[in-house]
């Protein structure tokens, strides 16, 4: 039977429609829900740039907010977040309080990373710190920087103002490299500062460093550019090291996990290991959340590949390798929904 003009001129739009109604189902089935995470600063540059690079070739939305790994950890415990993100490993009692306690909490390591002495001052380039001059800054014993073998400036110490992890690393190490800072005021993702002048987040304190001639104070490397110049930091074989890929990762191996994927070293040996080196942990729940979990798991599938673990290196983090990476891995397959 021969088809009219009319009934012929229809078939590519109806082919049309059904191709595209099926192209729909096909997004439908493989589109997560929106997942939304926050926590540490520390790691947050390499985080927010995972969310935009896995938008990109997933289709799926993550979001972060850098809020601390204080306030990352309470909001975790307390459930209102997909996941939660801390620079300093959970306490006994975390893992049982709230919703980490009725879902059952993993702790993720993703990235690590070092927290460098960071510094505003041109006139003093090449700066090298003993772990004791570092300490006496942080105590208001060193306050000029003819102290440190540089012109005469006062010194402005800039430091964390919110609950931090990258705090945690500094003053653990601090405890570690002088006993007065131990006796005096401790470690501790907060501290009783002597001196200084506080910022919130790894971001905060970059800007007030920045801003600001004649400060030190500590970040996360990645935050070190422009005006900002990091300072060589003695180590506890007594060489000076700058804060890098590869000195941060020869501090990470000296650095131990137990069972929880929890671990810390104030002072890792090796000639070549920077002395403030940290893991940060993503933190997710075992159970719950329905098609929320998937998305979860996946997120951090894809975020422990190379590329986005290579991508992180290129900002200043040090990648996870080996047998830390396979354990990290491992955890992330415990997420059911």
């Amino acid at each position: 039977m021969k088809q009219s003009p009319q009934r012929r001129a229809l078939l590519p739009v109806a082919l049309l429609a059904l191709s595209a109604t099926i192209s729909a189902c096909g997004q439908s089935a493989s589109k997560l829900p929106s997942i939304s995470g926050a926590g540490a600063s520390f790691p947050s540059a390499a985080y927010q740039r995972w969310s935009a690079d896995y938008a990109k070739e997933t289709g799926n939305q993550v979001s972060y907010q850098s809020v601390g790994s204080g306030a990352g950890v309470r909001q975790f415990i307390a459930g209102t977040v997909d996941f939660g993100a801390t620079d300093e490993q959970l306490k006994g009692d975390d893992f049982t309080s709230g919703a980490a306690g009725e879902r059952g909490a993993l702790q993720i390591p993703m990235l690590g990373g070092t927290v460098t002495p960071a510094y505003n001052n041109p006139d003093c380039p090449n700066l090298k710190l003993t772990q004791a001059q570092l300490a006496d800054i942080f105590l208001g014993k060193i306050t000029d920087w003819s102290a440190l073998g540089c012109p005469s400036k006062p010194i402005t110490v800039a430091h964390r103002s919110d609950g931090s992890g990258t705090t945690y690393a500094f003053t653990n190490s601090l405890s570690c490299f002088s006993p007065e800072w131990e006796e005096k005021v401790g470690r501790g993702k907060a501290v009783d500062w002597p001196v200084g002048v506080g910022a919130k987040g790894n971001e905060g304190v970059a800007g007030l460093i920045q801003n600001t001639p004649g400060s030190i104070g500590y970040v996360n490397q990645a935050f070190v550019r422009g005006v900002i110049l990091p300072a060589a930091l003695e180590n506890k074989e007594g060489q000076f090291v700058l804060a890098t890929a590869e000195s941060g990762a020869a501090g990470l191996n000296g650095v131990t996990l137990d069972e929880r994927l929890g671990g810390e070293e104030c002072n890792p040996p090796g000639a070549e290991s920077f002395p403030i080196v940290a893991f940060t942990w993503i933190l997710a729940y075992e159970t719950g959340g329905e098609t929320k979990a998937d998305a979860v798991r996946a997120f951090l599938n894809w975020s422990l590949q190379d590329g986005p673990q290579q991508m992180a290196a290129e900002l200043g983090y040090v990648p996870l390798k080996g047998d830390v990476l396979e354990r990290a891995k491992a955890e992330v397959a415990k997420i059911k929904n």
